[in-house]
């Protein structure tokens, strides 16, 4: 019995040591961004060695999967399936962009220093679309659902965190008063677009809006 308990408080032990190090990491990339957190910082912050960290984690890019992983565990991103049960293609694109909105603004400063460096870090890219890539093709595939081409590229306008971060800092709206206002600019596209548009268009204009 002495043995299982020293080998159940030593795995205790390990996987506190290795959340501690992942939730300083996540609070880095938070505050500085992916591309200018060392492992010096990581372990400083987590209160370990750097040979500690390296047990845990012997290269960069699994810590920053696990890095990811916690932050999507803590607050996970939308789920796109109930929106297919939606009738009105209208409805579904209000609901799912405003869901959407608000996991951005829960997660505005992680989001807005990962998606900085992602364009400059190989590393933070990867990484980046390899966690959110999935999610945000099923959005487009799901939202996207009944609607034109011309629509489709709005929605992928409404879909980008900078355009919610436009209209919440410079409109100072909602997450749900914002989804508002790009689904009624996804509705009127092939209003003004329609008269040139064939018959099927035509269709999708009217069942959208």
């Amino acid at each position: 019995m002495a043995r299982k308990y020293t080998l159940r408080k030593r795995a205790e032990q390990l996987a506190d040591t290795r959340r501690r190090i992942v939730e300083a990491t996540v609070d880095l990339h938070g505050e500085i961004g992916p591309a200018a957190t060392t492992l010096t910082m990581i372990a400083e912050r987590a209160g370990v060695q750097r040979h500690t960290l390296y047990a845990h984690f012997p290269d960069e890019r699994s810590l920053l999967l696990a890095c990811s992983g916690l932050a999507v565990e803590r607050d996970p991103l939308p789920d796109s399936a109930p929106w297919t049960e939606l009738p009105s293609v209208r409805e579904r694109l209000r609901q799912g962009i405003s869901a959407l909105y608000g996991w951005y603004a829960r997660n505005e400063n992680l989001l807005a220093c990962v998606l900085r460096d992602a364009e400059h870090h190989a590393l933070t890219r990867d990484v980046t679309e390899l966690r959110f890539g999935p999610p945000m093709s099923a959005y487009r595939q799901v939202l996207g659902a009944g609607l034109t081409t011309r629509q489709r590229a709005l929605l992928a306008v409404a879909l980008n965190f900078h355009s919610w971060r436009a209209l919440a800092r410079e409109a100072q709206l909602s997450p749900t008063k914002a989804a508002d206002v790009m689904t009624d600019a996804i509705a009127s596209v092939t209003s003004s677009g329609s008269a040139h548009a064939g018959p099927t268009a035509r269709r999708r204009a009217r069942s959208v809006a």
